[in-house]
């Protein structure tokens, strides 16, 4: 099966086409990008089904990030894939963003532990064991301060691999020997660990793929707390 996998839970915009039969990335496109990734996911698309010689007719599965990252990151990649599953009549699913970091990974033997920045002190954060193949799931899925995360990692882990965009300023803060921090090209949220994480995934129909933030909107907390300021 030809597997498109799309990320857009932070600045990269990203896609990737897998071949899941071959096991071989035929095409894959990261861009750092300033623009709204509504400007540029799907050229990026078109552009990687051109230059791996596949039409769209040709993806079988469509699997993208589903959360959390950036709040409008996250709608625009969901709706492409969305509209692109309703109209390419295929099955579709989403795929959490910690899990496609760890994916990137994967190759690392031992804890990965995937870490996204969030608000003032706090990030999105999830521990698996990898033992080069596969990536198994050791804690939640969770959004807790810095100093929570190295605490569970000072006693609970030890050695870690930490990747994502919050990782490099997580390395610097809390510098250990037991820390290593991913390489640039894994570093950061993309296409490809996406993909390896949504070959394992059952695709379903487009209309129940929906955003999983972990922590609630803005807007919603405003009215929270217009609410409780009104009791």
């Amino acid at each position: 099966m030809l597997l498109l996998g799309i990320d857009t839970s932070g600045k990269n915009a990203s896609a990737a086409l897998f071949d899941s039969d071959s096991e071989t990335f035929l095409a894959q496109t990261t861009l750092y990008t300033q623009k709204t990734h509504s400007q540029v996911i799907m050229p990026i698309v078109k552009d990687i089904l051109a230059q791996a010689g596949k039409e769209m007719s040709d993806i079988g599965g469509i699997a993208v990030a589903n959360g959390p990252g950036s709040y409008t990151g996250l709608r625009i990649g969901v709706a492409a894939v969305k509209a692109l599953s309703f109209g390419l009549g295929v099955k579709c699913c989403g795929v959490s963003t910690l899990l496609g970091l760890a994916c990137s990974n994967l190759a690392y033997k031992g804890h990965i532990c995937s870490i996204m920045s969030a608000r003032g002190d706090l990030v999105y954060t999830c521990t698996y064991k990898s033992d080069g193949f596969c990536v198994e799931q050791v804690t939640e899925e969770q959004i807790i301060s810095k100093n929570e995360l190295a605490e569970y990692l000072a006693f609970n882990v030890g050695e870690a691999l930490l990747c994502g965009d919050g990782a490099a300023d997580f390395f610097n803060e809390f510098r250990s020997p037991v820390f290593t921090i991913a390489p640039p090209q894994s570093r950061l949220q993309n296409a490809a660990g996406v993909c390896l994480a949504g070959i394992s995934r059952k695709l379903g129909e487009p209309d129940a793929l929906e955003v999983s933030y972990l922590q609630k909107v803005k807007a919603e907390k405003d009215l929270e707390d217009k609410n409780a300021n009104k009791n």
